[in-house]
């Protein structure tokens, strides 16, 4: 028996609104690097900074979380094991593996391996829904692919290791179920309270992997400066929470409902753009003119992306 799956497309206010929310949790999740820098100048490891980032976050999202739930318990027991997965992969797998692969490698290379994730995104798509991308939207992500190598000013090469590679690329494979868990309108969980409970199962499985030291955790209680001010060690960390965590993951998964998981996932790209302007106000690291031309050529990438949507969704692909 034949059926359509064509790919959901987003119009008017509603497009408008998740490339607002896409934009935000972009803008949120770049901020991240350049707070940490200095954080883990000052001595913090890395584990330290992700548990009590991801911990912050599911303290402030879990009570709007419960009042969006509104007692329907059933709503979680159903699906447990999907919060569970994205939890597990989407919150807490993705930053350990991301953090994992750059103790092995150069931050440039990792990243743009993590964020091979919307490519993989249109090919889960396609396998798993019959969502064929269509040329434009393969134009765009090639475009997009190319703005990420200059943005992230990976011209002049970059060694490799395989560890690292393959930390990278468990890494993307956890961005690529935020994407496509978050996009997921059909399972019933309003958007706050998938961030919530994701958050609540990343932070409880980063705090396993710290006490099993898989994770190393250090802090230390030195100020650190940006852009010129001096602050104590408490405030970037909570910005780290509140903002670069909890807002980010809220409003991504606002955006995913919006605009679809292929769609969120070429603008969340953005991010890397971000990071290198925040890095560039905070931590005065100026960016090259290639990485702004970089940035130019992931935002065409996203408009051939979206572009390419609408053709997509106008040439329904037809499944035994």
């Amino acid at each position: 028996m034949a059926h359509d799956e064509v790919t959901p497309v987003a119009s008017g206010s509603r497009l408008v609104s998740g490339l607002a929310f896409a934009v935000l949790s972009a803008t949120t999740f770049g901020a991240s690097g350049a707070l940490a820098r200095e954080l883990l100048d000052a001595g913090w490891s890395a584990g330290a900074i992700v548990l009590i980032r991801v911990g912050l976050a599911a303290l402030v999202v879990t009570p709007f979380g419960w009042v969006s739930l509104r007692g329907r318990w059933s709503l979680l027991r159903r699906n447990a094991v999907l919060v569970l997965v994205y939890g597990a992969l989407a919150v807490a797998g993705a930053q350990f593996c991301y953090f994992s692969a750059v103790s092995h490698m150069q931050v440039g290379p990792a990243l743009l391996i993590e964020y091979t994730a919307p490519a993989a995104v249109v090919v889960w798509l396609w396998l798993r829904h019959g969502q064929r991308p269509s040329p434009v939207t393969i134009a765009g992500a090639g475009l997009a692919a190319l703005g990420l190598v200059l943005v992230l000013d990976l011209v002049s090469g970059a060694e490799l290791s395989v560890p690292g590679v393959l930390w990278a690329l468990a890494a993307m494979v956890g961005a690529a179920t935020y994407f496509v868990i978050s996009a997921d309108e059909d399972n019933g969980l309003p958007p706050l309270v998938l961030a919530a409970a994701g958050l609540v199962v990343g932070a409880l499985v980063l705090g396993v992997l710290g006490l099993v030291r898989l994770l190393p955790m250090r802090a230390s209680d030195d100020a650190v400066t940006y852009a010129g001010t001096t602050v104590a060690w408490w405030v970037p960390l909570v910005v780290l929470g509140v903002v670069t965590a909890a807002v980010a993951y809220t409003s991504g998964i606002a955006a995913g409902r919006r605009l679809g998981s292929r769609l969120a996932s070429f603008v969340a790209l953005l991010e890397v753009v971000a990071g290198v302007l925040f890095a560039w106000v905070l931590l005065d690291e100026l960016p090259r003119a290639i990485q702004l031309v970089g940035g130019l050529l992931i935002l065409a990438g996203v408009v051939c992306v979206k572009l390419g949507e609408a053709r997509t969704a106008e040439t329904p692909v037809e499944l035994p």
